[in-house]
């Protein structure tokens, strides 16, 4: 799609972490190559290094859970190895993010510990090569006004990265990797929520939970009793842009408040789960709303952004014949590339 100036680029450690010094250096190949196919697009590149938390091992929770977790020194030295990499790639047109959406609390003191070993690691390889740091629980807005920028003054270049997903209830609807019981059954929740109603959504719920057959009576009836009270909740909010310009002004008055200029900080992901043949979610029309919504926030705020994802549930394309969902490309404010 025509209009975006630069990607991030997810990298999962585990497969490098696991391989022999062989595979692995075809692994770092492949990975720089990947960086030279985006930066010959003429597109910029944040390579994030984002820890697989559905895998047995190389998970979040042994190598960045702290800087005593088992493989962190490990997951360190990769980080190193990265920005190594990338130091000499097309200065100021290169990124690393050296975690995604950190596991600890908001305002847990164990993150910023690990924070500072890792931007410590990565700025031993590359001086120059700008780094993304970010807040505690997931990278959610309430982890980044919890962070205290000064000390991270040290490792200039730096940028600082939220991630946006609120409200959950809309993005996640549908989601079966969402622990809460609610999450697996709601569907056709509208937005904004004055495009809907409570019957309407709940009914489809019902609908949802009768074609359940791996969940017993006493679950579902359990879950949907907990629905009904979140549903209330958020028609009686009535949530629409002026939800999300209220949370982003948030992030708008951290920055005032430290000095740091609205460029210098990327919403680095939103996005919302769709309805199709894998998943029954949101109605994509209303997740088409929330999308532009989301996006022109964050650019009346004066963030730059990156889309979750390009494929699969949140994606902006057919899993199959990768061809682009007009809907998606329209409401990023992209255009559709020439056939």
């Amino acid at each position: 799609a025509s209009g975006l100036d630069f990607i991030r680029l997810p990298v999962d450690p585990g497969p490098f972490l696991a391989a022999d010094a062989g595979r692995r250096g075809d692994l770092m190949a492949m990975l720089g190559a990947a960086v030279e196919a985006a930066l010959a697009a003429d597109l910029g590149v944040i390579v994030n290094v984002q820890a697989n938390g559905a895998t047995h091992y190389w998970n979040p929770e042994r190598m960045v859970s702290s800087t005593g977790a088992p493989e962190f020194a490990r997951y360190r030295a990769f980080v190193a190895d990265v920005a190594g990499m990338l130091k000499d790639m097309a200065p100021s047109r290169v990124a690393l993010e050296p975690v995604n959406e950190p596991p600890q609390d908001c305002t847990s003191e164990v993150w910023p510990k690990v924070q500072a070993a890792l931007l410590t690691t990565a700025r031993g390889s590359a001086k120059d090569l700008p780094l993304l740091t970010t807040g505690g629980c997931g990278s959610m807005v309430r982890g980044l006004t919890a962070l205290d920028p000064a000390p991270l003054a040290e490792f200039e270049p730096i940028l600082f990265t939220f991630h946006f997903y609120e409200p959950y209830l809309f993005s996640h609807q549908g989601a079966p990797w969402m622990g809460e019981p609610v999450y697996r059954a709601l569907n056709n929740v509208p937005w904004p929520a004055s495009a809907g109603s409570l019957e309407q959504t709940l009914a489809s719920v019902r609908a949802r939970m009768a074609d359940d057959t791996e969940r017993s009576d006493e679950a579902k009836k359990a879950a949907y009793e907990e629905t009904e009270k979140v549903l209330k909740v958020y028609f009686d909010a009535q949530p629409d842009r002026r939800f999300i310009d209220g949370y982003l002004a948030q992030v708008s008055d951290w920055a005032d408040g430290h000095g740091i200029a609205p460029g210098r900080i990327i919403m680095g992901e939103f996005g919302a789960l769709r309805t199709d043949a894998r998943y029954t979610a949101a109605p994509n029309p209303d997740r088409a709303r929330y999308i532009a919504d989301v996006r022109q926030c964050a650019e009346a705020a004066g963030f730059p952004w990156a889309f979750w994802d390009l494929f699969d549930g949140m994606g902006m394309m057919d899993d199959i014949t990768r061809a682009l969902d007009p809907a998606m490309v329209e409401a990023l404010g992209l255009t559709m590339p020439p056939t």
